[in-house]
């Protein structure tokens, strides 16, 4: 998963993303670690990040 990746590239902290997107920093963290998540998260993860589910889920 490329979230860490695209998040940075974009320039932003995980506490920013965690307010464009409503799911916690904690959680953000977490997904970047373990590189999973539910669905319904990454939806809105992709959403703040303006990408689509593909480019965070592909290699």
């Amino acid at each position: 998963m490329r979230l860490k990746e695209i998040r940075t590239e974009q320039g932003l902290s995980v506490p920013r993303l965690a307010e464009l997107s409503g799911v916690p920093r904690r959680t953000i963290q977490d997904i970047e670690k373990r590189g999973d998540c539910m669905v319904s998260t990454l939806v809105k993860l992709t959403a703040a990040l303006g990408v689509s589910l593909d480019e965070v889920c592909g290699e």
